[in-house]
This record gives structure tokens, C-alpha cells and sequence, in this order.
């Protein structure tokens, strides 16, 4: 995959070949942007392109040469992803790397690190890294990518050059699923109205299981009343016990608590992201206000966040349940 390859990012993409065409790369980055929307991938077509063999004059990888096929199948000597170990990203990981960046590099022009979920450094490693940061090597980049930069230390964010990665137009995610994966276009335009602006949350929502999952939890919204503690605690089983379950079905929930506040205020349906339930969309925006609907998205962002901390999940769930007004 080359620049040329990836959607939807033209103002970043051009950013970073602006800075190879003038030879003043940062050395150190940060992408930031929703899950799902592309950092990575530009992360590695960068690491790609710096190191290109034949496509330097065109600052963008031509894909075919040995450096980039080494990067392509993660043996790059001068390539290094750095991910997260359980919780956090070890401090073990942050020392090699400064190890590492004592040499220089083996095989390209530039050695690149790339550190995936950098919130997710520990206050030790962060400060490990910090040091890295203020005495930089002009042959070492850094590139850091989260979808939660305000969980890193100023003093970490102050030291890299900043690249939003901002959510895709639901024309660019229909093209990709339409191009990439042949999807037909009415499958393809639920899911880029779903996926919140991102490629690979489309792509995950695209699976049987993912859409039989929504219809559950819209299904028995649809069918509870909500007007006892037993129907509230029925609905809360389909959540299950999994935290990444949960979260996936508290996005699906927050949705749609945002289609229906789209239709309180404006009764358009075409702005809706489950068009396929407006009948139940209907009836909870007719039944609540609007302050009453946004009030329940703010109940779901503060349910999903504390379970992504890893806060008791079914005191979470339970709590948001018996706040949210249904």
C-alpha cells in the first residue's frame, strides 16, 4: 500500500510528503483520531516511503522495492511497532527502544518507531520516552497514535508535531466498501452511516455478527417498557459480561440515542444512522425531549468510558441503566 492507496486523508498525506520534499521531517509525530480511521496505515506508508528505495522522488513508496516489502511483511530491520503488553505499554519496551536509537540505521535513511495506543504508556514509561523526546537523533522518528491523546503528559504532547486524523465522509467509507471489499451499495451506505466516520469500524460492523447484535439490542428496546427494575435488569443481560462486548453494544445504543435526537429536532429521516429502525426511533423521540435524549447519550459516554478504564462493569451498567430515561 502506497499514499495513493489510502482513503480519505489527502491534507495529512500531504503534510508529511510536504516535509519529505522540503527535508524537514519531525522527528517526532502524533496521529490522533478516532479507532479505526487510518492512523496506522498512514503510520506505516510513511515508514514505507521514507525508506523507499525507488519512489523517493515521488516522496511515496513505490511498494514493490526490498525496503518496502520488508515493511509490508514486519521484518524491516529500521521498521519497529511498538504495542501495548496487557494494560499498559511496558517500560522494558520504551528502554529498548531508546537502545536502539543509540545506532544507526541498519538498512534505510531513517529509523522509524511507531508506538501504537501511546496513551496507554504507563507514567514510567511515558517519562522514559520523555527523555527520548528532548534530545532527538535526526536519523530516529517517532511517531505516536491514539485515539485519546489527552490521556498523555503535556510535556509528551508539547514535543511531537500533531496530525488530526478527522472522521471520513460517508461517501469516502461507501467507495471503500464498495471498491475494497464489493459490497452492494445499500449495505454499504447503513454501514458508513453507522461506522461514526470510521473504515474499520465499518469493516467490523460489516459481519453477520456485528449486525444480528445490533438488531438484539434495538429489538428488545423496541419490546421492554422500562418501567420496572426487572425490565431494566432484562435489558441490561443482552450487554453480557465481556468488556469489549460492552462497549460495542453501548455504541450501538449511543447511536441510537443520536438518531433520535437527529429526528426530535428535525423529523429527517435521511440523517439517521439505523434507517432501519425509524419506527422505534419515532416513538422514543416523541415519548422524550430533547434534553432528555441528550442527557441519555451523555449516561452512555459516561458508561463506555468507565468500563474502557476498566471500572466494575455490572455496577457500570446498572448505574447507567437506572439514570437513563426511557
Amino acid at each position: 500500500m502506497s499514499f495513493i492507496d489510502i482513503y480519505g486523508h489527502d491534507k495529512q498525506i500531504g503534510v508529511l510528503q510536504a516535509a519529505m520534499a522540503r527535508n524537514r521531517v519531525a522527528h517526532a509525530y502524533l496521529f490522533h483520531g478516532i479507532k479505526g480511521i487510518g492512523k496506522r496505515t498512514t503510520a506505516l506508508v510513511f515508514a514505507k516511503a521514507l525508506n523507499c528505495v525507488e519512489g523517493r522522488k515521488e516522496f511515496d513508496a513505490c511498494d514493490k522495492c526490498s525496503s518496502c516489502l520488508k515493511t509490508d511483511h514486519r521484518n524491516h530491520p529500521d521498521v519497529t511497532i511498538i504495542e501495548t503488553e496487557g494494560q499498559f505499554i511496558k517500560i522494558r519496551e520504551i528502554r529498548d527502544l531508546q537502545n536502539q536509537m543509540k545506532f544507526k540505521p541498519f538498512e534505510g535513511g531513517k529509523r522509524i518507531f511507531i508506538i501504537i495506543d501511546a496513551d496507554k504508556m504507563n507514567i514510567t514509561s511515558a517519562n522514559a520516552l520523555l527523555k527520548t523526546l528532548e534530545e532527538p537523533s535526526p536519523s530516529n522518528i517517532l511517531i505516536l497514535i491514539t485515539s485519546r491523546p489527552y490521556q498523555l503528559p503535556l510535556t509528551v504532547l508539547s514535543r511531537c508535531q500533531h496530525l488530526r486524523f478527522t472522521p471520513l465522509l460517508k461517501e469516502i467509507i461507501v467507495s471503500f466498501l464498495q471498491e475494497r471489499v464489493s459490497m452492494v451499495s445499500d449495505s454499504a451506505g447503513v454501514l458508513a452511516l453507522s461506522s461514526g466516520g470510521s473504515i474499520g469500524k465499518a469493516l467490523e460492523m460489516s459481519s453477520g455478527a456485528r449486525l444480528t447484535l445490533r438488531s438484539k439490542i434495538l429489538t428488545k428496546l423496541s419490546e421492554s417498557r422500562m418501567n420496572n427494575h426487572i425490565s431494566v435488569l432484562s435489558f441490561l443481560e443482552e450487554f453480557g459480561k465481556e468488556r469489549k462486548g460492552i462497549i460495542d453494544r453501548l455504541d450501538v445504543l449511543r447511536a441510537f440515542y443520536r438518531d433520535a435526537l437527529v429526528y426530535k429536532e428535525t423529523t429527517r429521516t435521511e440523517r439517521l444512522i439505523n434507517q432501519d429502525y425509524v419506527d422505534i426511533i419515532r416513538s422514543v423521540a416523541d415519548r422524550l425531549s430533547g434534553d432528555d435524549i441528550l442527557d441519555n447519550i451523555k449516561i452512555v459516554n459516561w458508561a463506555s468510558n468507565a468500563i474502557d478504564r476498566n471500572v466494575n462493569k455490572a455496577l457500570t451498567l446498572e448505574a447507567m441503566a437506572f439514570k437513563i430515561n426511557w
